[in-house]
């Protein structure tokens, strides 16, 4: 049983089966997160979705970045991510019209931020969650 249901700005209807949140940055002792500590940050979730779901192709909401500092510190401007990092894997009907819906499911992993650890879901889920674009993401597979 999915934990959530999303519907898609296309219409079409994902579900949520397996879903993993942290904090974004846990393990941060000192300093303040910058560009380059968020681009690997980032890069990091991506590897991490990739080694845990490998028969699924990874695809990265792009997160928002926020800028609250007008100075530079020694690493330049202080740059936040949401802080809550999800990888989460989704599941619909097949994308090729051809397949058996009875034998076929489509499938894919995702790597999002979010302010809060609430689940995404229906049509309240953040905007660019629903804006993915599935039949060219996702990856058919049988049952």
């Amino acid at each position: 049983m999915p934990l959530s249901h999303i519907v898609l700005s296309s219409g079409r209807s994902i579900a949520l089966a397996e879903l993993r949140m942290t904090s974004t940055y846990g393990g941060l002792l000192e300093g303040y997160p910058f560009k380059r500590i968020n681009d690997m940050k980032i890069s990091g979730f991506q590897r991490q979705a990739a080694r845990e779901f490998p028969h699924e192709p990874v695809h990265l909401v792009p997160p928002v970045r926020a800028y609250p500092d007008q100075f530079a510190g020694a690493f330049g401007p202080a740059e936040m991510l949401p802080s809550v990092a999800c990888i989460g894997v989704f599941q619909s009907t097949a994308v090729a019209p051809e397949l058996d819906p009875v034998l076929y499911r489509s499938a894919l992993a995702v790597v999002w931020f979010q302010p809060t650890s609430d689940i995404p879901s229906g049509e309240d889920a953040d905007p660019a969650l629903r804006d993915i674009r599935w039949e060219e993401l996702a990856r058919d597979y049988e049952l």
